[in-house]
């Protein structure tokens, strides 16, 4: 199994990035560098690419709507250029609160849209001249406003002519086709206990529609991580995260994240958190998170309960722990957990 953590956008990106660097001599396989509604993730990427000479980095994730699938596609080939071969694209549908109420598009046809950018990638990877009608249309045609518009390929020549493709999913038609597609799986609040249950029956059917040439699909998931004495504490930490997104990123009806912690048997508790946090009352969502669940989704404790939340990770699929080392020595808890890998 592999470590990874996920970059902290909250702060200062060059602090960050910086702190990255550390990570890497400690063993850190891969980095990752959410966007949401912060800043970009390709210009920090960049910056990553010029601070690390090993670290894989990827985007988690791209949404597919505010980018062209031509766009999504010279990003990342673009990265892979800069670190001589060691981008990840990380895409997803992202969910109605970031398409809609920030990007100002609408949020139609998600699976669609994550299908043809992970097919269009690849072809222009492969810089192939891409003629293509669908959700997306290249070159645009007459009918639909287009003018001179003629099928191109890829104008600079890529460092590999294919880049792994992760996808952010939760749902099981997303995780079906997921497992069917991608390089990779990007799933978020992952509880290792529930994920046969939840998503066994999709990535199966997925896995069996899959080109035996992509080899077996990487899943990434982990949580926040800290060992010691007190180290329980830091789980709590999950509470305003937890809080938002089931609470607050998408209306009732049209949360992903509050049906998958109802999928986890917390019904009644997500109902109160969406309740208060919709309400303006965050701090009572907070509390309404279930402390259970919050130790789940984390690796905190003393080590001998810290290793045991590795193997499960492990034994549940996954292959590269994403974790976020909190602490003041998040170098020493990476190289700590890493030489348990």
């Amino acid at each position: 199994m592999e470590l990874s953590t996920p970059l902290q956008y909250a702060g200062d990106p060059r602090a960050a990035a910086d702190e990255a660097a550390a990570l890497e001599a400690a063993g850190l396989d891969a980095i990752w560098v959410a966007e949401a509604y912060g800043f970009d993730s390709p210009t920090i990427m960049g910056y990553l690419a010029a601070r690390t000479e090993r670290l894989r980095i990827g985007s988690a994730v791209l949404n597919v709507y505010s980018r062209t699938p031509a766009l999504i596609a010279q990003t990342a080939a673009g990265l892979d250029a800069l670190t001589g071969g060691r981008a990840l694209l990380g895409i997803g549908a992202s969910g109605p609160q970031v398409v809609e109420g920030w990007h100002g598009r609408r949020y139609d046809k998600p699976l669609g849209r994550t299908r043809e950018t992970i097919e269009l990638a690849r072809r222009i990877w492969r810089r192939e001249v891409i003629e293509h009608h669908g959700i997306t249309d290249m070159p645009l045609p007459p009918e639909k406003g287009g003018t001179l518009g003629k099928p191109l390929k890829l104008l600079t020549r890529p460092v590999r002519d294919t880049i792994p493709v992760y996808v952010a999913a939760l749902g099981p038609v997303n995780v079906r086709m997921t497992a069917e597609l991608a390089d990779g799986w990007l799933p978020f609040l992952y509880v290792p206990e529930h994920a046969a249950k939840i998503w066994g029956e999709p990535l199966a059917e997925g896995t069996a529609l899959r080109d035996p040439a992509l080899g077996p699909l990487s899943v990434v998931a982990g949580g926040l991580l800290a060992i010691g004495e007190g180290a329980e504490a830091v789980r709590d930490l999950m509470r305003p995260v937890m809080a938002l997104y089931v609470g607050g990123m998408g209306a009732p009806g049209r949360n992903f994240y509050y049906d998958l912690v109802c999928s986890y048997g917390y019904e009644a508790e997500a109902a109160a958190v969406q309740e208060h946090y919709l309400a303006g009352r965050k701090r009572e969502a907070e509390s309404a998170v279930p402390a259970e669940l919050c130790e789940l989704v984390c690796l905190a404790g003393p080590e001998g309960y810290v290793r045991e939340r590795v193997e499960a990770f492990r034994e549940a699929g996954v292959t590269m722990l994403n974790v976020t080392p909190v602490g003041p020595e998040p170098a020493r808890l990476v190289e700590r957990v890493k030489s348990w890998l």
